[in-house]
């Protein structure tokens, strides 16, 4: 099964790509993972990107294709694998549909996890961290004390980027770049929207009701 997961920041698509990776025995693939592995490792392809990275550069389109070409001919892929962060442009779902007709993993599905802005932004504006990386969360997984944490007794902070004025920014950006490609694969008849408002585990379930269908 060839998957792509979409979902806005705080939809719980990170939590359900590695839940999903594990049920389905198939490789969670995200373009920062890939980015890391291969600067690591110093591949020819790995060090050309660093050499934007290091400027604080996007990495161009050509560069990350040809990563996650080298990625999804990986002996782990035989069986499927599951996109994560990508493609986020019409020219790099256009190149990654070229690549993926090339080595024949033709996409089966994208799927879309739906939340509202106004939850979403109850969700990530409810975070609260601590020094010692501890993490919780005011509605869902409050510490015993009010801004205390529990392993160490520091005072709890909310990061700069969970403040609602950046959270709304940011699901503004992502709502204007993300909505073309939402098209895109809607038109392609590939696009499945999943309620992404529910629990974990029920989000869960209806994810795995639409993969199970290309087991």
């Amino acid at each position: 099964m060839n998957i792509a997961l979409f979902g806005p920041p705080g939809a719980g698509k990170g939590t359900q790509a590695k839940e999903l990776s594990k049920h389905y025995n198939i490789p969670h693939i995200s373009t920062g993972d890939i980015l890391r592995a291969n600067v690591r490792d110093g591949t020819e392809l790995g060090l050309k990107a660093k050499q934007y990275m290091d400027k604080g550069e996007l990495v161009p389109d050509e560069v990350l294709i040809g990563l996650i070409r080298n990625r999804l001919t990986e002996p782990d892929c035989e069986a499927g694998y599951l996109l994560d962060g990508y493609p986020r442009t019409i020219p790099q779902a256009d190149a990654l549909k070229d690549i993926l007709s090339e080595i024949s993993k033709p996409l089966d599905s994208v799927i879309n996890i739906e939340v509202s802005d106004e939850e979403l932004v109850k969700r990530l504006s409810g975070r609260r961290s601590c020094t010692c990386g501890e993490s919780y969360h005011v509605m869902f997984n409050p510490p015993e004390k009010e801004g205390v944490c529990n392993a160490c007794g520091a005072e709890l902070y909310q990061r700069d980027d969970d403040e609602e004025e950046v959270i709304r920014q940011r699901l503004a950006v992502y709502n204007d770049k993300t909505k073309p490609l939402i098209d895109y694969y809607d038109n392609a008849g590939l696009l499945v929207n999943v309620n992404g408002a529910g629990a974990v585990d029920a989000v869960f379930a209806d994810v795995c009701k639409i993969m199970d269908q290309y087991k």
